[in-house]
């Protein structure tokens, strides 16, 4: 299978990441349409991405495509799909990047229509280094759900997995890294006053995540092993803190954005 058509409906963050790791990895995506109801989205996509055809605020252009990409938020996403039921083409794949509605809801918002697939896009994808996990709806054949994961197979890793995981993954991976990324950037800053150069600090930084990651997943060590490995822990008083703000928040979030 071929995809020749995309469409995208909403032209934010999603989107721009998504588009961004296609073009990182240079991969030059067939025919691609997209709306949004801000023409300033759509201006900012197309001033970095110039062979995205516009459509305005006009659903219907996009939907009328063969990929379907539905890049808007979860209280926006039932009267989007409302506005493109009429446009989808019958050999069309409808991917939902959005969590809280499962393929079932979609099917039911879409009159039946169940050639449906979704996906908990991961930033990292904007440089291929994504986590993207997908679950397929039963209107897809094995042939469509491998072309599928062969086409954002350059932004990352994309695993099917069961459907009812990806609202876990929203949090764990979809916005994953927001709990790092400000703690990651006053350690840079930090490191560039103590002498330190962007040469210096880029593999160093790197080496130390990635390194810290796998030894807390890999090293066969318990928790409490892994983190008594370094003797000085200059942030320990402000532990308690952080992980009660992760034990709070997070699952009410959860909450919020399950089915």
């Amino acid at each position: 299978m071929n995809i020749q058509t995309v469409g995208f409906i909403g032209c934010g963050r999603i989107a721009r990441i998504l588009l961004g790791g296609f073009k990182a990895a240079g991969v030059a995506l067939p025919s691609v349409i997209a709306s949004d109801l801000n023409p300033e989205n759509i201006d900012k996509l197309r001033a970095a991405f110039p062979q995205l055809q516009s459509a305005g605020p006009d659903n219907a252009k996009p939907a009328a495509q063969q990929l379907v990409l539905l890049a808007v938020h979860p209280p926006a996403l039932a009267s989007v799909l409302s506005s493109i039921k009429a446009a989808l083409r019958p050999d069309a794949i409808v991917l939902s990047l959005a969590p809280k509605f499962t393929i079932a809801k979609l099917s039911e918002l879409l009159g039946g229509f169940d050639r449906l697939a979704r996906m908990i896009p991961n930033a990292p994808s904007i440089i291929g280094a994504g986590y993207n996990p997908m679950a397929f709806g039963s209107g897809l054949t094995a042939e469509e759900r491998q072309a599928l994961a062969a086409l954002f197979a350059p932004l990352g890793e994309c695993p099917e997995v069961a459907e009812s995981k990806l609202e876990g993954f929203a949090l764990l991976t979809g916005m994953g890294p927001t709990y790092l990324w400000f703690q990651l950037e006053a350690l840079r800053g930090l490191a560039e006053s103590f002498g330190l150069s962007s040469a210096d600090i880029t593999p160093a930084l790197k080496r130390t995540v990635c390194g810290a990651t796998r030894t807390l997943l890999e090293s066969g060590l318990s928790p409490a092993e892994v983190m008594d490995l370094v003797p000085v822990k200059p942030l320990a008083e402000d532990e308690t803190g952080i992980k009660q703000a992760y034990q709070t928040r997070l699952p009410a979030l959860f909450a919020k954005i399950k089915p």
